[in-house]
This record gives C-alpha cells, sequence and structure tokens, in this order.
C-alpha cells in the first residue's frame, strides 16, 4: 500500500501528536484503549513519528484523556442515542470507529481545517453518519451545515483544540455555540496557567512559536454568559491509575494535582436565566 506524504505545519501538524500515542498504546498488552485504526493510519503515514519527542509518561496522560473523552461520549449517546456529536479539531480522531459506529441514529460531524479535512478524506472514509467538514472553528459557517435540526441534543468535543486559542477567540466559540444550540453540551481539555507554560516546553509545541491557554477556575467560564454552566470536572489524578506509578506522586505537588483537567459544560439559554 503507498504510504502518503504528510505536508502540515504549525497546529495543524500536531494532529499526529494524539494519534501516535493511539496507535502506541494500542499494541500494548496492558493498553488502557484499543484503536486497531489508530494503527493503520500511522503504518500508512509517511512521517517521522520519532520526532514527536514525548516522554512515557507525556502519552500516557495523552491516552488517559482519549479514554476520558471516549467515557464522556458514550455516556452522552447511552442518554441521547438520536443525538448529534461535533467534533470540532477532530484531526484524525476515530473516536466514531471507538464509540459510535455501532449506534444507527447519531448525528456525526468531524470538524477541522480545510487541509487537515482533505488529509482526512485520504484515510479515512466518510459516510451519511459521520460527516466531514472543512472549516475553522472561528468561521460560524460550519454550524450551518449541522444545526439543520437543533431539537435534537448536541454534544460538541474539542480535544486537544482550545489551549491553542486565545482566551477571546475560545470566547468567541462559546458564545456562538450557546446562542445557535442553547442546551447542548461542551467537553473540552483545560490547563492552568502553570500548565499551559509547561506544556509549551515540549518540542512539538515550543517550535509552534505560540503561548498555550490557560484558565485558574474552570467556574471563570460561568462569567461569559448567563447559562453557561460547568457541569463537572475531571482530573487526571482523581482515580487510580496503575500505569501511573510513581507518577501518581504528582498528585502531592499543588501546581500539578489540579493543573490539568477535562471540563464539561451546558450551554442553557440566556433567556432562561
Amino acid at each position: 500500500m503507498t504510504r502518503i506524504h504528510i505536508d502540515l505545519s504549525g497546529v495543524p501538524e500536531t494532529l499526529l501528536i494524539p494519534l501516535y500515542c493511539r496507535a502506541v498504546e494500542s499494541q500494548r498488552p496492558d493498553a488502557l484503549i484499543k484503536d486497531e485504526r489508530a494503527v493503520a493510519l500511522m503504518n500508512r503515514i509517511d512521517y517521522d513519528f520519532s520526532g514527536i519527542g514525548f516522554s512515557a509518561a507525556d502519552m500516557l496522560f495523552t491516552v488517559m484523556r482519549v479514554r476520558e473523552f471516549d467515557r464522556r461520549t458514550q455516556a452522552f449517546l447511552a442518554a441521547h442515542p438520536d443525538g448529534t456529536v461535533v467534533s470540532i479539531g477532530c484531526g484524525l480522531d476515530t473516536r466514531f470507529d471507538r464509540v459510535a459506529e455501532r449506534n444507527g441514529t447519531v448525528a456525526w460531524y468531524d470538524l477541522d481545517l480545510p487541509e487537515v479535512i482533505a488529509l482526512r478524506r485520504q484515510l479515512l472514509a466518510e459516510t451519511p453518519r459521520c460527516r466531514f467538514i472543512g472549516c475553522s472553528v472561528l468561521d460560524f459557517a460550519w454550524m450551518d451545515l449541522v444545526g439543520g435540526d437543533t431539537k435534537r441534543p448536541f454534544l460538541f468535543l474539542a480535544e486537544g483544540v482550545f489551549p491553542y486559542f486565545g482566551e477571546a477567540e475560545v470566547k468567541q466559540v462559546v458564545l456562538a455555540l450557546q446562542e445557535r444550540f442553547p442546551g447542548a453540551e461542551l467537553v473540552f481539555d483545560a490547563m492552568t496557567p502553570f500548565m499551559a507554560w509547561l506544556n509549551g516546553l515540549h518540542p512539538p509545541i515550543r517550535k509552534l512559536h505560540t503561548n498555550l491557554w490557560g484558565i485558574k477556575r474552570s467556574q471563570g467560564l460561568e462569567a461569559w454568559s448567563p447559562g453557561v454552566r460547568l457541569l463537572d470536572e475531571w482530573f487526571y489524578f482523581d482515580r487510580p491509575e496503575p500505569r501511573l506509578g510513581r507518577t501518581r506522586l504528582l498528585r502531592f505537588v499543588p501546581l500539578l494535582n489540579k493543573g490539568s483537567s477535562i471540563v464539561h459544560y451546558r450551554l442553557d439559554p440566556r433567556s432562561f436565566q
């Protein structure tokens, strides 16, 4: 099979990081997730993955993040099997295959920049139940493509996306979602300003020459607009994970224990407040 050359730079190139982590993890006997599609994709891509420069701990945290996003998507689909899921900044994610393929009624949209979706179409098949949209999340024209039936429950996922934006841009997206999809749920990963700085030291992030966005408190987003409500947040040390080993001792370091999280909001209509 002909290998596909990757010609991405800047933030779009970072889509290879979670793909690499999922593929490597899936080949472990004690894997936290199984993503055979990721293994196949990595084998088809002509790219030097050794340059990613992630430690074993970095890769484990990435996989734990993937697993938690999967769990939250599964919970949403269990409660709303006829809902709509939009994966913002999907990259080469295969979450639909992992958690939603057997669901016969969900409407799923994978959204990313046009050049990323062009690559995605070379590697993954678009189907009537899993559609691809090539558009910047900041160009709200994509909302017209997924908002045909706003009575359906909506879940918006943004994994590994918002930290690359500025706060003003994230706020713009959140308020637009609240306005267009009242009652929708939004799940994304967040970091404190310190953790944003620390993660910015990783080689693949450092070469972007950009500062990652961090928030001091997840409840802070509730001040952006009436109706933006934090439902819950998950921290990496919340539950015992044997694979963490000695890394779990970081839970005793205040700046690190609650430094990274996955946050879950509901975007209620403003008129209800």
